[in-house]
């Protein structure tokens, strides 16, 4: 179990909250982190590089000079590998990348992610319930309320992300908004620091503490 202060929308504390997750152990705690990122980065391959090989490149039908009596080495093809615009020899083909990880070593690998930088979770009440209309710059105002850097990573988690947050998140490229029902090991670790909405807490909670 972690505690965690709750601030308020101008940075100063207004509660206290929990999460309670259980969690890899030491030992086995890193491997298990790392095979889901290895995962996940997999899984973001699109797979479609293709080359053509000899027998796919056009043309080369016709033998490109006399077998003998030019000095030259002999060719069959013009579309051999051993010539500008040849064949590839053993070049990349469509493919996946997919690694395979049973469902409760992933949602372990999550809870551990996240438990693991507890410390730098920042528990927020009502995240930009007075931002009427997409403002970016209150969220930049927020951000520098907490004391953090312009130029640090930040990863917001909210319960149900509303469209004007999205819109005002969407320009800062250090700041991923993502739901509390969508979080992933990568973002988790790759983070400066954790931003979590009070309610999405409770969601966390619910959704992956029940294993």
């Amino acid at each position: 179990m972690a505690n965690c202060s709750v601030l308020d929308w101008q940075g100063k504390e207004a509660g206290q909250a929990t999460l309670d997750l259980k969690v890899a152990k030491k030992s086995t705690a890193v491997d298990l982190m790392h095979r889901a990122v290895i995962r996940q980065q997999a899984h973001a391959r699109q797979g479609t590089a293709s080359t053509l090989t000899r027998a796919e490149v056009r043309g080369g039908g016709r033998k490109p000079y006399k077998q003998k009596g030019t000095g030259r080495a002999r060719q069959g093809s013009i579309r051999t590998p051993l010539r500008p615009g040849g064949g590839i020899i053993f070049g990349p083909k469509p493919r996946q990348y997919n690694l395979g990880m049973n469902r409760k070593e992933r949602r372990l690998a999550l809870r551990t992610a996240l438990m693991a930088r507890v410390e730098d979770v920042i528990a927020v009440k009502d995240f930009g319930s007075n931002i009427k209309v997409p403002k970016t710059r209150e969220i930049q105002d927020f951000l520098a309320r907490l004391g953090i850097a312009a130029n640090s990573k930040v990863l917001i988690i909210l319960s149900e992300p509303s469209e004007t947050i999205r819109k005002s998140v969407r320009n800062l490229k250090k700041v991923k908004l993502i739901g509390a029902d969508n979080l992933n090991v990568f973002d988790l670790l790759n983070a400066n620091s954790l931003i979590i909405g009070e309610d999405a807490l409770g969601k966390i909670q619910e959704v992956y503490g029940n294993d």
